[in-house]
């Protein structure tokens, strides 16, 4: 009797490389051959936009994702929409191509009164309470931002003279959170600096692939403060004043790993 891995190929790691690279064609609309070594992961559609006038480069949609590539640069973006599932699935079928690093451009809720919309937050960890990651490894294992990679995104926010907080976020997998009061106490009793739906996935599943990843996330909203809440014109605001500066600043950290030696030499090990 023919055993169910045998049947389906499963563990297989050269069918695993063709489905993967079949499956990012279809859900970006690309071809495999024009994804570049360094990625730049955003949710949002016209961060791509933008990124693609800035290099008069072509932007490609598929059945999820939208990307945009500029070889000259060796970078290319990736809009992989919202929520932990994609950001596992985005993780999964880039570590299948010669990528050096990624470097996620979000958006967080900022849990500090203190904190300023507009201002950047730098997670060196998440908390794990997006579910995702659980496929990747126990509970007990923390989701770490790569050292290296977050040690350039600070690097150059020193340089450039950035306001910014480090710190550990908290991942949700549940985006209407604002009214529910267990969770809100569950988050003050947690001490997590920010909140959003994605680096605790992309932290583990980097980790679980060997694929170093960072974030630099924008502080969007401080919705623990009274109308502190993300609106529909709050957020039109958002990306009116903070879009430039953000993909500016990820292309400026995406060149200065490009100079890192150690990210290159390390992913040429992996494959």
């Amino acid at each position: 009797m023919t055993e169910p891995n045998e049947l389906f190929g499963i563990g297989d790691h050269q069918l695993q490389k063709e489905i993967a690279k079949d499956t990012l064609e279809r859900y970006s609309g690309s071809p495999i051959s024009l994804f570049q070594p360094y990625i730049l992961l955003t949710n949002f559609g016209r961060y791509v936009e933008h990124f693609a006038k800035c290099y008069q480069s072509e932007v490609h949609e598929g059945a999820m994702f939208r990307v945009a590539h500029s070889p000259e640069e060796k970078i290319s973006i990736i809009d992989f929409k919202i929520g932990s599932p994609a950001a596992a699935l985005v993780m999964d079928l880039l570590a299948f191509l010669p990528v050096n690093c990624t470097l996620l451009l979000g958006m967080c809720a900022g849990l500090r009164e203190d904190y300023k919309i507009g201002e950047f937050f730098v997670p060196v960890g998440s908390i794990r309470g997006d579910a995702t990651s659980d496929f990747y490894f126990p509970p007990e294992v923390p989701a770490l931002a790569n050292f290296t990679v977050q040690k350039v995104v600070t690097n150059v926010l020193d340089k450039e003279k950035v306001t910014y907080h480090l710190g550990i976020t908290h991942t949700t997998n549940k985006r209407f959170w604002e009214f529910n009061v267990d969770f809100k106490k569950k988050l003050q009793d947690s001490r997590a600096q920010a909140l959003e739906m994605e680096c605790a996935t992309i932290f583990t599943a980097g980790y679980h692939h060997r694929l170093p990843s960072g974030a630099l996330l924008l502080i969007s909203d401080i919705p623990l403060k009274p109308h502190g809440i993300k609106t529909k014109k709050s957020s039109e605001k958002v990306f009116k004043d903070f879009t430039s500066g953000h993909i500016s600043l990820g292309i400026v950290m995406i060149k200065e790993m490009q100079k890192v030696k150690r990210l290159s030499e390390y992913r040429k090990h992996v494959h």
